[in-house]
């Protein structure tokens, strides 16, 4: 199986920040360290016209020329810099990378990603640019390019927080169907609305959280056939995340994925995972959680190619 990482490119954070930069390098070396079955690359960087698919071309350039009104970088919660342009366009770059390797592998990672905060005209919580709405209309476009035929997407975000840019974006696209399973008091404050919205109590634990995820799976099976995905594997549900207000145990997390990935198989829908969120009191525990979730996805990546070679 295929992964991506953009952590070479650190933003320059003021001391105290809570952002997690080091979990990505961390999961990197515990992946090359651990799963040998993984191959792990640098990605792309996206260009202007890629992300000009989800956003603005104003705000690409706003981002790029370090002329984003206060108020809007302030939101994203970076200040501006070289790195910050490099790795929100490599960020996105990876999950376009492997959104195109899943079609081979029939799963593939970005381990970083995730950014559904970010809207066409503005970020928005440590998000820069979609990753996720742009990847799947590339995917269209370029299916549409090779003579297959209308490329419907599923874009299943895990994460605890709504997907309220991912959403905003595809508002009114039937082609991208958005579902978002999310603390419902939790940021952002104002929801947009997704195709399936699934907002969950403060509290929710292992059990609760399983079955309203089965339901939400239920439910879009039977309002959409998509021929790929992109799941957002957030690591914010966790009962230790600083910024989440669910319950969710470590194992808990490996039940969600495995039920997200068996769904995808059982319906041969190929899928790129991105890690969004995680911000745990131990960020080793952030790291455990988003490696288990690659090594799930290896897992079933593997059968994926046996059962094509049967």
């Amino acid at each position: 199986m295929h992964a991506y990482y953009s952590d070479r490119f650190v933003l320059p954070l003021p001391e105290g920040h809570r952002f997690p930069m080091a979990k990505y390098r961390m999961l990197r070396e515990r992946i090359a360290a651990e799963l040998p079955q993984v191959t792990l690359s640098e990605p792309q960087a996206a260009s202007d016209g890629v992300l000009a698919l989800a956003h603005s071309p104003q705000y690409v350039q706003q981002v790029a020329t370090n002329t984003l009104p206060p108020l809007v970088q302030r939101a994203i919660g970076f200040p501006w810099s070289e790195q910050m342009v490099e790795r929100s366009r490599r960020s996105v770059g990876a999950t376009i990378d492997a959104a195109r390797a899943a079609f081979t592998d029939g799963l593939a990672c970005n381990l970083a990603g995730g950014t559904h905060h970010a809207f066409a005209e503005k970020g928005g919580g440590f998000c820069v640019f979609n990753d996720a709405a742009v990847a799947a209309r590339l995917m269209q476009a370029e299916a549409h390019r090779s003579g297959r035929r209308h490329l419907q997407v599923a874009i299943i975000d895990l994460d605890v927080h709504q997907g309220d840019g991912t959403a905003s974006i595809l508002a009114g696209d039937e082609s991208i169907f958005t579902l978002s399973l999310h603390g419902e008091k939790n940021y952002p404050a104002h929801k947009q609305l997704s195709d399936l919205d699934v907002p969950l109590p403060d509290g929710t634990d292992d059990a609760a959280y399983l079955h309203a995820l089965d339901a939400a799976l239920a439910e879009l099976d039977a309002r959409c056939q998509p021929g790929f995905a992109i799941y957002l594997a957030g690591a914010d549900p966790h009962e230790g995340d600083r910024l989440g207000r669910l319950k969710l145990t470590v194992d808990g997390l490996a039940a969600r994925d495995e039920r997200v990935f068996r769904w995808l198989h059982e319906r041969r829908i190929p899928a790129a995972v991105a890690m969004a969120g995680g911000y745990n009191q131990h960020i080793e525990t952030t790291v455990q959680i988003h490696f288990n979730t690659v090594a799930a996805a290896a897992s079933w990546s593997t059968r994926w190619r046996a059962r094509a070679a049967a």
